[in-house]
């Protein structure tokens, strides 16, 4: 799969409603069907930041992630909110969703 892990800092006038802006990329990538996870937090110890972990079955659903008209009008729109310019790490993963982190191991 390809795993993906941005960094989005916003224009603190917008930081709340960041949700609500990005809202329609986020519900029409989560609906591609090569789409894994497309999951936003806000950071701890940054209210003007987001991150944002995202995964993609595999480099064909990748590509028709970026080729996509949502991807294509969330470039034009998402800019204008941003302090700079995300981010990213990107790579490749031998495996198909979460593993568990046995170091953690929950026994109830």
């Amino acid at each position: 799969m390809i795993f993906i892990t941005a960094k989005f800092r916003i224009l603190p006038e917008h930081a709340d409603a960041w949700p609500e802006i990005s809202r329609e990329f986020t519900e029409a990538t989560r609906a591609e069907p090569g789409c894994l996870w497309f999951d936003w937090s806000r950071s701890l110890d940054d209210e003007n930041e987001y991150v944002l972990v995202e995964a993609f079955r595999d480099d064909e659903a990748g590509a028709a992630h970026v080729q996509s008209d949502h991807f294509k009008a969330a470039q034009q729109k998402l800019p204008q909110y941003l302090a700079e310019t995300p981010r990213i790490v990107n790579t490749t993963v031998d495996q198909d969703g979460w593993s568990e982190l046995g170091e953690m191991a929950v026994d109830r």
